[in-house]
């Protein structure tokens, strides 16, 4: 983290301890000038295409105007790193209608809804996974547990299929017949496809990798970290964080 601070390297990619991994980022490498808080942004895959949730565990406790940069970030490494040309931003709440939620989530839905970050209202947490929005915002204490939460019923229901596969010759014979359809499923749903979560909003690049990271999820972290550089992720948060700051200034 002293290297990425001196700029000796341009990133670092962990699979230790979160709070020590996330903690270092902030006080060592340094928050980007004008963002609050940085936030942890996994890229998690969905029915019909890949999402991000934003913070996913690095701020429990947020005010409105945190997760109104989280989407600003989560944006813009959508559209930069993923390709993705303007995604859809969406507030994870427990109703999709305007008026649901607590102060928080109501506060927060006001100053998206009066931005121009392609806003789309509330998401259930339901309609999470279907992958339609690609940025889901969130303070960090719903993110880690949607997250947590997600990666159980993944793992649960591949055993739960494969358990049942498995209980008589006649499951055993579709089941070698179904084999190449399962193998793609488990590679979409596989998290060493995307090797890590970027730490977005601080001055280096920072990808926090799973703690049972293998060799491929590694891989995957690592060139992770090379397309927020070829990408020039923390130069474009810095510049629109930059805009977004003289613009409230001015009002």
């Amino acid at each position: 983290m002293q290297l990425v601070k001196q700029k000796e390297v341009d990133g670092i990619v962990s699979a230790g301890s979160t709070g020590a991994f996330l903690a270092g980022c902030t006080l060592i490498v340094g928050r980007i000038k004008g963002i609050d808080r940085p936030a942890l942004a996994p890229i998690m895959p969905g029915l019909n295409g890949p999402f991000m949730i934003i913070d996913a565990g690095a701020n429990v406790d947020c005010k409105p105007h945190y997760l109104e940069q989280f989407a600003l970030m989560g944006k813009i490494y959508f559209e930069s790193v993923l390709k993705h040309e303007n995604p859809k931003v969406g507030l994870i709440n427990i109703g999709s209608e305007e008026e649901k939620g607590n102060e928080l989530t109501k506060s927060v839905h006001k100053l998206l809804k009066e931005s121009n970050k392609n806003f789309i209202g509330n998401v259930e947490p339901r309609e999470v996974t279907d992958g339609d929005v690609q940025v889901l915002v969130c303070d960090g204490f719903v993110g880690n547990t949607v997250l947590k939460m997600y990666e159980g019923v993944a793992s649960n229901l591949f055993s739960m299929i494969k358990k049942n596969l498995m209980s008589s010759l006649t499951t055993k014979i579709g089941a070698a017949m179904s084999k190449p359809a399962f193998k793609k499923i488990k590679k979409e749903f596989d998290y060493t496809e995307y090797g890590g979560a970027a730490f977005l909003g601080v001055k280096g690049i920072c990808i926090k990798a799973h703690g049972s990271s293998n060799a491929k999820a590694f891989k995957n972290a690592i060139r992770q970290a090379k397309k927020v550089y070829d990408n020039n992720i923390i130069e474009k948060i810095t510049e629109e964080i930059e805009k977004t700051t003289e613009n409230k200034n001015k009002l």
